[in-house]
């Protein structure tokens, strides 16, 4: 699990090597909520490709260790610590005209827009509005549905029809 001192100090870490990260996922959603609205199995962290190498050398050298999942692919890892913590790391590129690009998909840069609290840190995130549209197209969970309804709460965007009930 990750805990909010967890991710803090995770976070933290990160900080001190100058390397810029986006919050996705469900501390993504709680930072956009402002406080940890429930329990994180993980912490989804985008950083540009250029500074993987920075990155994942900075989580070898506080514990973790990659672990191959059926989801891993090279722009997607995931690291985990002994105490179980772990970390989805995404690889993203910026390119022209404001575009972003995850796994050969372009997306507009301005899905980042989101500005969030987690504890006393505050991070760039997925918009209230990319995280409500990731949440959909496929079963969602009771965790999919709790953060869906407080984002759309939140910031007043009208709840997606796979969410009402």
């Amino acid at each position: 699990m990750m805990n909010e001192h967890d991710v803090i100090e995770l976070l933290k870490t990160i900080k001190s090597i100058d390397v810029e990260f986006l919050i996705g996922g469900g501390w993504g959603v709680d930072a956009l909520i402002g406080k940890q609205t429930r329990p994180h199995s993980d912490i989804d962290i985008y950083i540009e490709k250029r500074n993987a190498e920075a990155v994942t050398a900075l989580l070898s050298a506080i514990g973790y260790g990659e672990t191959e999942t059926n989801f891993t692919t090279q722009d997607h890892t995931v690291w985990e610590d002994t105490g179980g913590r772990v970390v989805d790391l995404h690889l993203i590129e910026f390119g022209e005209a404001g575009k972003l690009y995850f796994e050969k998909t372009e997306y507009s840069a301005n899905i980042f827009d989101g500005i969030g609290q987690i504890g006393e840190i505050t991070v760039r995130c997925l918009t209230a509005e990319a995280q409500i549209l990731f949440h959909q197209g496929y079963e969602h969970g009771e965790k999919d549905k709790q953060d869906v309804l407080l984002l759309c709460k939140k910031h007043g965007i009208p709840v997606p029809a796979q969410y009402k009930d």
